[in-house]
């Protein structure tokens, strides 16, 4: 009988250790995700993963000919439970950027309408209907079709440019010289030009009260990360 209860109180032991270790390791996780969000540790991992990105598309861009752009997708206020997300899309050639971005950004849309609408319009088919080949007519919608298709940008990934996701809890503001505020919800662009210059922009990344300031320089691409918030630039 003793030996009965000595195994007994072992068991009990060993289930009561058991307990506490489950406790310690759920203790520890807690205390590594709160020291995380209190340094913002994702924010500045976050900061130099998003730098790289900026100098390789701008490379991309210089060697390819090809007008790139870098795309984030910014969740509002209400979209709590939604990340921020970017990735690069590039154009079949080299073209410019509007001056005033807000009107470029609002007719996103619009301009993506028009074109599936076009592209159903009898007027820009490109064969002509007799044997007299086309008409003055056909050969302008064919050229304003080109010039549209060359201005079309599409989905771009390298090795070193992909699409990403934030960790939940990092929020960015993208600010370029285009722009009066910066961006910080809905769509911003970011682009990068054949001839080996960008826009000059600030891009902001916080969790909680911690901001990490990205500077671009327009004529090198080169990407610096501030531990702060910047000021904009006076125009």
């Amino acid at each position: 009988m003793k030996r009965a209860a000595s195994a007994r109180r072992r068991g009990i032991t060993l289930i009561e250790l058991v307990v506490a270790l489950g406790i310690v390791v759920v203790l520890f996780a807690a205390v590594v995700f709160g020291v995380g969000a209190l340094t913002g540790a994702r924010a500045k991992e976050s900061s130099a993963e998003l730098a790289g990105t900026i100098r390789a598309l701008y490379d991309s861009a210089a060697l390819s000919g090809k007008t790139c752009r870098l795309v984030f997708e910014l969740p509002g206020k209400s979209d709590d439970d939604k990340e921020v997300k970017y990735h690069a899309e590039c154009a079949k050639g080299g073209i410019t950027a509007g001056a005033n971005r807000e009107d470029e950004q609002k007719e996103a849309s619009r301009r993506d309408k028009k074109a599936r609408d076009d592209a159903n319009d009898t007027r820009f088919k490109s064969f002509s209907s007799d044997d007299r080949g086309p008409n003055l007519q056909e050969l302008m919608a064919r050229e304003k079709n080109r010039v549209e298709e060359s201005a079309k940008f599409a989905a771009f990934s390298s090795e070193d440019v992909v699409e990403r996701s934030l960790p939940n809890g990092v929020e960015v503001e993208v600010w370029t010289s285009k722009l009066k505020t910066p961006v910080k919800s809905g769509v911003a662009y970011l682009y990068f030009f054949p001839q080996g210059f960008t826009e000059r922009a600030q891009i902001y990344v916080r969790q909680g009260k911690n901001v990490w300031t990205l500077t671009v320089s327009p004529l090198t691409g080169k990407t610096v990360i501030h531990a702060e918030a910047l000021e904009l630039p006076r125009t």
